[in-house]
């Protein structure tokens, strides 16, 4: 039997302004570890899910996005399906729908999982074009991926065919062509799709996850936004994006530099009314009133709340939670590292 052990941070998107744009991966993991068996080549996957948040996942392979995305990689790279007969056991620690990047950590972790069981030696960089053929949005999956405080784009491509929900080697591309030739429905991924640009960020800085107890569906999350905006409010968002993108990194962060860059006229004002609470929190709470703070904003297409701050990490939970408990909303809350390591795959020990 071989063994692999798989880690991959959870991460918030957009950090205001950064509207598909900025990413931070955090000290919250989905781990999966993968038993392939070394005399079965049945191709047999069984999936096994342990602790919280699992509720409504399938166990069909086809149907799992970890082990689908798996399969659409393997495929890609001359595979009908896993090599051998593999257990997958997934132990997932990120909250499902509440905006902190589990759908994009599954699928990070579906690649790794591909990468490994079938030894495809995958650049980081075709990783992250197989990520984006299946992800369609660059700052979660970048920052899972790569680690850290992260700005990413995408380039248009085409995502018709196979797929579920630096450039490549010969040997790789010469693999992935063959697939193809053989089957004419395998949709490679295009080259370069993703681009990226990992960001200073101070040690002192903390992220302090406010998480009410209910999904938000980044679809629903996502039809409340307008389809044209007006000038001003763009270039509202991208100068405070300039800025930040240089503030978080500096050694001593300036609250106030850093609050007022993480305001946002893109996406925020249209979706206060889906998390009760919202804009009272976005209101209420700045580095003068709340000492340690640095901003607040909602994570990726929410409900939680992500709070940015250097002390009094507890307090500042309490006091945001209060509003939530005014507006009937349960909540947990987490105080995170924002890690420098994104994904990472190991091989165990026999």
């Amino acid at each position: 039997m071989v063994s692999y052990t798989i880690n991959v941070p959870a991460t918030s998107a957009n950090i205001g302004p950064g509207y598909d744009v900025m990413g931070l991966s955090l000290s919250l993991y989905l781990t999966v570890t993968a038993q392939v068996s070394e005399t079965d080549s049945s191709g047999a996957v069984t999936l096994v899910y342990e602790g919280e948040n699992q509720s409504g996942l399938p166990l069909d392979p086809r149907r799992n996005l970890i082990t689908s995305t798996a399969l659409y990689v393997l495929e890609c790279n001359g595979f009908s399906e896993f090599p051998r007969a593999t257990q997958v056991t997934v132990n997932n620690r990120i909250p499902l729908g509440r905006g902190l990047g589990s759908s994009g950590a599954a699928v990070v972790a579906g690649v790794l999982l591909a990468n490994a069981v079938g030894q495809l030696n995958l650049t980081q960089q075709r990783m992250l074009d197989y990520c984006l053929m299946i992800e369609h949005h660059p700052d979660n999956v970048a920052a899972a991926l790569v680690g850290g405080f992260v700005a990413s784009y995408l380039v248009d491509v085409d995502r018709s065919g196979n797929i579920p929900a630096s450039e490549a080697d010969q040997a790789q591309r010469e693999r992935e062509l063959s697939a193809q030739a053989a089957d004419s429905s395998i949709r490679l991924p295009q080259e370069n799709i993703g681009h990226f640009l990992q960001l200073g960020c101070s040690p002192l800085i903390k992220a302090i996850a406010i998480i009410p107890q209910f999904e938000l569906a980044t679809s629903k999350a996502r039809a409340v936004l307008p389809k044209q905006y007006e000038t001003k409010d763009v270039v509202f968002n991208l100068q405070r994006l300039a800025v930040l993108t240089t503030a978080l990194g500096r050694e001593k962060p300036d609250p106030w530099l850093i609050y007022r860059a993480m305001a946002d006229k893109v996406h925020q004002p249209y979706r206060m009314h889906l998390v009760p609470g919202l804009p009272e929190i976005l209101k209420t709470f700045d580095p003068d009133n709340t000492p340690g703070l640095l901003g607040v904003c909602l994570s990726g297409a929410g409900p939680t709340i992500l709070v940015l701050a250097i002390d009094n990490f507890d307090k500042i939970a309490a006091q945001i939670r209060a509003v939530f408990d005014r507006h009937s909303v349960e909540t947990k809350y987490q105080v995170l590292d924002i890690v420098s390591e994104g994904a990472t795959c190991q091989m165990l020990p026999k």
